[in-house]
């Protein structure tokens, strides 16, 4: 699931439009990512804690040559998932159940749905002779799978022991 994805899915089960629902995702991710990134650690009730990690600096080796090398000091991102929806993604019965055809998506409204079926008969058609084709032509057996390059190089050879043995 991508952004878009996502926010299709939110309005579909909220009823909200589309363009309010994009507002508010980026906002929210405008809102967490500020907030972490001064170092204020941010907690969603049931979902998940976002927190700013200081990693300071360290010694390592170098795999390759076992040299000791300095690693600088970072700040990562962690994110943790809570009780809640760690519960939720093991056993789905506890995961919240979401309206009918917001994920996987409905296909689109009755006056779209018409020109989506008629697009769906021709891909599908087009596909079925493409699929029936491509049968054809493996059930030739390993020699339809060879590329041209294969038949060049074996006709040279044969040209090669033909010159050889005279």
């Amino acid at each position: 699931m991508n952004r878009r994805d996502l926010v299709q899915a939110v309005a579909n089960q909220t009823g909200v439009a589309r363009k309010e629902v994009d507002a508010v995702l980026k906002g929210f991710t405008d809102v967490v990512t500020a907030v972490v990134a001064k170092g204020e650690p941010v907690s969603i009730s049931g979902f998940a804690k976002f927190a700013k990690v200081d990693r300071p600096a360290r010694m390592g080796r170098n795999p390759q040559t076992q040299e000791p090398v300095r690693i600088k000091a970072t700040k990562r991102p962690r994110i943790t998932p809570l009780k809640a929806f760690k519960d939720a993604v093991a056993k789905t019965s506890l995961a919240p159940k979401l309206a009918r055809g917001v994920w996987p998506p409905a296909p689109a409204s009755t006056s779209t749905a018409k020109s989506t079926a008629k697009k769906a008969t021709k891909a599908s058609s087009s596909r079925t002779s493409k699929k029936a084709a491509s049968k054809k032509a493996t059930s030739k057996g390993p020699a339809a799978k060879r590329p041209a390059t294969k038949k060049a190089s074996t006709a040279r050879k044969t040209a090669k022991k033909s010159t050889a043995k005279r």
